[in-house]
């Protein structure tokens, strides 16, 4: 084998001896296996002790052509050796450790084998299948080697219950069979339920998912046989190259189907195609077919840091495999993806993935890549952490003969550089570019393969140190703290570059500066322009400065750095300067400064409302009113609403935001409730018509101006008229009928008061309301008669009238304010008038009827002429006429209701025929008194 000496990135390496030529090598489980050249030896040894010391040696019943990664029992776990399903004694043993070998038996010749790196299934390859092997864990009884293994000694073991009684063993079932006769299998691979096959010019990767029911897509063997391409053809088509992603890669012309061994559960297996990559060979370049194969196909698992995901579920899954001049890299999980390929210097012979780094194997070199793993899997981590929105050793094994004595073979096992020191030398080298020319793709390059590096190593490394003392008993070993310290330095790099550039990317200042941590100062600083340098601040650092004022963060500049950014935008973008000095973070901004800045920006672009508020805000701030007052009043109150639609943050910081955010009036939100609080109310309407603030936020900011129980009020009656979604119109509803019965049951002064003691009216009368608002129903006519005469408070009177307005309406739902309506009594006409109305809502017409006719029969006939029509008619003479004609009788003073009574009559007349209306007449002697009506109903029945 070679020896590496001084190849970075790699730091060390461990020489292990071995007696014979390696052949096959391959890792797993911290282990190194090693397969003796055309021998039938194996090897294991232990990478995680110094020294690499041998684990234990065993022979297999045939020469071993591939292997796989190797699936250990619990450490230190004495386990028997199985061959082909019978258990035996009197294993070789080494230091007390034996290993379990299980040798499976197949029906063809396998070709190649693969084991899951998450659950330890088998996969083996045969010519035109693919046979998986579930890993399960099985109890034996422990016998001793003196003792009869008969049934009645396991029988007396296992009542004993003693901690010897059981040993946990492992094996494989048979868990189904893959038919794909199409490609032929050189390699494949196996993890977290996706497959993949590589033939010399063809991967294809299946998605293998549990199901209860067969997949309706399955083919029958036979047809599958039928399709062997061998049989149909005798010469040669050449394929031309083809790559399908997602979905699209069930056109491959591939067929697979699954057969049931009958050894698995009852469930069954749907098989989803997931990707298939076709290379043809570039023959005109003078390669052949054998040096145009694929090669290295290799699934790559990532487990993500405290990852919400179960444990044993990889938060990515990702797939690599490789042409002798490039590679290709593709994620599965969450949609399919091509996310890098490399292009090799030199003809590679062998390729390994790892979360730092792709490693490739030359036939003079080794050489090492970036991967871009991490940057996936930060992503899942925070979608946002780049946008404008908001194993780590790897063990490479060459064989070179060994001038020592007892061994003739040594293998190499390299670790690399630790990811901080490798990143610290990437940080000095890219100095040499910095200097030169500080927006070189070079420089840019350098710095984003350098945060790759530090972001995979936060994402995976399950081992980094956080206490002191942990540190003093690990001086090499690298903290979490000096990971997240060389992040944040890396993004301000990566900042910096992209804030000076002007080409399409220079967003990407944001997500970099903001994770860095930097101070909005502190960036200035960085991007100040040199001394008698013609370049002024560059795009990105414009875009960064622009978007960060706009998030509202808690950070606040002092004057001197408010007035700056006044001084970068009015030369690089005075139209941003309305959005930039309504920013909560530009409080301490010297006003009459910046209102002499916006002058001279109004003299030149005109005069705009938004401008217009922002330089009244300003005047506000210098305690001049005339002038707030001139510069509002140049404008109507619809365009001074167009224009905080446009800009909210001239009337709340936070405006946008989540459900509950925090939102805080500003001054001028506070003085236009004192002064335009009609101009408050719209405008908030529109805000929230336009999504630009929730319905609790609204609230919260009524309740910061004291306004709570006044103009809140107001806005949900404004709400009422602009809104068109019903679940906030209920809500509206109710809360507004909540106020109208507060207000009128509290006896209280009423709390609608301004700080100068005078009472303020609301801004809508109930007349406007029922004119304006859908929602709001003109009175019923028989409210009317009874009108409370009494109430002398006026804003009581409104309350009523508005309560009266919305029971008469059509939206209200009434069996939510009836618990409500328990407060008022019933006691007064007015507050019998709002049960009334309610009861009348739900239908209850009979016991109204009743009811009002105890207090006020004066009303009924209106009520009647209202209520009782079409399908509720027959009520005139169901209900109330007789009610009439008993309460007529025995009235002191019955005026009243022999008045009603002659209407209810009048439409009796009318509405029924002569054998009906004699049927209503009583028995009581007084017929003499309905024969005028009898006859008006004939008259009219005989014209009819």
């Amino acid at each position: 084998m070679v020896h590496v000496y001084n190849c970075h990135p790699f730091s060390s390496q461990q020489i292990v001896q071995v007696e014979q030529e390696p052949g096959l090598v391959c890792c797993g489980g911290g282990a190194l296996f090693v397969v003796a050249t055309g021998g039938c030896k194996v090897e294991a040894y232990s990478l995680e002790q110094e020294g690499c010391p041998l684990i234990c040696r065993f022979a297999t019943m045939g020469t071993v052509r591939a292997s796989a990664t190797a699936v250990q029992a619990e450490e230190r776990a004495r386990v028997g050796v199985r061959l082909l399903g019978h258990l035996l004694r009197g294993a070789s043993q080494r230091g007390s450790v034996q290993m379990e070998i299980i040798e499976i038996p197949m029906s063809e010749r396998p070709v190649a084998v693969a084991c899951c790196a998450v659950t330890g299934d088998l996969l083996v390859a045969c010519e035109k299948t693919l046979v998986l092997f579930t890993l399960k864990g099985q109890n034996q009884q422990n016998v001793g080697p003196n003792q009869p293994n008969s049934q009645n000694t396991a029988q007396a073991n296992s009542q004993q219950n003693t901690s010897q009684g059981n040993v946990a063993v492992l094996d494989f079932d048979r868990s189904f069979i893959l038919h794909i006769s199409a490609i032929k299998p050189k390699k494949v691979a196996l993890c977290a339920g996706y497959i993949a096959v590589q033939s010399e010019l063809e991967v294809l990767v299946l998605k293998l998912e549990a199901s209860n029911e067969p997949s309706p897509v399955e083919e029958t063997l036979d047809q599958l046989k039928s399709d062997d391409p061998e049989e149909q053809t005798d010469f040669f088509v050449m394929p031309r190259h083809q790559e399908l992603l997602g979905d699209r890669a069930i056109s491959c012309d591939i067929p697979v189907s699954v057969e049931k061994t009958g050894l698995e559960d009852r469930g069954h297996y749907s098989v989803s195609y997931v990707l298939f990559r076709r290379f043809t060979p570039e023959f005109f370049q003078g390669c052949n077919v054998e040096e145009t194969q694929i090669h290295s196909l290799q699934f790559h698992p990532l487990f993500i840091k405290n990852q919400a995901l179960p444990a044993d579920e990889p938060a990515c899954v990702f797939c690599f495999f490789s042409l002798p001049n490039a590679g290709y890299l593709y994620s599965l999980k969450g949609g399919v993806e091509l996310i890098s390929s490399y292009q090799y210097p030199e003809k590679v012979l062998e390729a390994v993935l790892t979360n730092h780094l792709l490693h490739v194997v030359t036939r003079n070199a080794l050489q090492c890549f970036t991967v871009r793993c991490a940057a996936l899997a930060a992503r899942i981590v925070d979608p946002y952490i780049d946008t404008t929105m908001k194993g780590q050793e790897m063990d490479h094994n060459d064989t070179q003969r060994a001038d020592s004595t007892g061994h003739g073979w040594n293998l190499y096992v390299i670790d690399t550089v630790p990811p901080i020191t490798l990143y610290q030398e990437m940080v000095e080298y890219s100095q040499s570019y910095s200097e030169a020319n500080p927006e070189a793709q070079s420089l840019r390059h350098l710095l984003s393969e350098a945060h790759l590096l530090l972001r995979a190593s936060l994402l995976t490394c399950p081992h980094l140190e956080t206490e002191e003392e942990e540190r003093e008993e690990h001086p090499q070993s690298t903290t979490r703290k000096e990971l997240e310290a060389a992040l944040k330095e890396n993004c301000a790099h990566l900042g910096d570059c992209f804030s000076r550039g002007n080409e399409g990317n220079c967003h990407l200042a944001l997500p970099y500066y903001r994770m860095s941590g930097l101070s909005i100062p502190e960036v200035m600083a960085r991007n100040k322009p040199r001394m008698n340098s013609p370049h002024s601040y560059g795009q990105g650092f414009n875009f960064y400065l622009k978007h960060y004022l706009l998030e509202e963060t808690q950070q606040i500049l002092s004057q001197e750095a408010a007035d700056e950014v006044i001084d970068i935008f009015s030369q690089s973008e005075p139209l941003q300067l309305m959005g930039v000095c309504s920013s909560p973070i530009m409080v301490h901004v010297s006003p009459s400064r910046t209102l002499e800045i916006l002058g001279r920006l109004e003299e030149s672009a005109g005069v705009s409302v938004t401008l217009t508020i922002t330089m009244a805000t300003l005047a506000l701030r210098l305690d001049n009113r005339t002038l707030y007052r001139q510069l509002m009043d140049r404008h109507s109150e619809m365009q001074l609403v167009y224009g905080f639609i446009e800009h909210p943050q001239l009337l709340l910081h936070g405006a946008g935001g989540a459900q509950h955010a925090e939102v805080q009036p500003t001054a001028l939100a506070f003085e236009m409730a004192h002064a335009q609080p009609g101009l408050l109310v719209a405008a908030l309407v529109a805000l929230h018509e336009n999504s630009k603030v929730k319905l609790e936020q609204a609230d919260h900011v009524f309740k910061e101006l004291g306004c709570e129980s006044c103009l809140q009020v107001d806005f949900w009656e404004g709400m009422l008229m602009a809104s068109s979604h019903d679940p906030v119109i209920q809500e509206l509803l109710f809360r507004v009928a909540s106020v109208y019965i507060e207000r009128l049951t509290h006896t209280n002064p009423d709390p609608k008061l301004s700080h100068s003691g005078q009472r303020k009216r609301s801004l809508k009368s109930a007349d406007e309301l029922i004119g304006s608002c859908s929602h709001f129903g003109a009175l019923y006519p028989w409210l009317t008669v009874l009108c409370p005469v009494h109430i002398t408070n006026s804003q009581h009177k409104e309350a009523l009238h508005k309560l009266q307005s919305i029971l008469c309406g059509p939206s209200l739902s009434i069996a939510s304010v009836v618990p409500l309506l328990e407060q008022i009594s019933e006691d007064t006409l007015w507050g019998f008038s709002l049960h009334l109305l309610c009861a009348t809502r739900r239908g209850h017409y009979n016991s109204s009827i009743e009811e009002l006719l105890d207090r006020c029969p004066q009303a009924i006939i209106a009520y009647a002429n209202h209520h009782l029509q079409d399908r509720h008619m027959a009520l005139w003479w169901q209900k109330l006429l007789p009610e009439l004609c008993s309460r007529t009788r025995v009235a002191m003073d019955n005026s009243i209701l022999l008045a009603a009574l002659q209407e209810t009559l009048v439409v009796v007349s009318m509405e029924t025929n002569p054998s009906e209306f004699l049927e209503l007449i009583p028995d009581d002697g007084t017929a003499a008194y309905f024969v005028p009506h009898l006859l008006t109903c004939s008259q009219r029945h005989l014209t009819a």
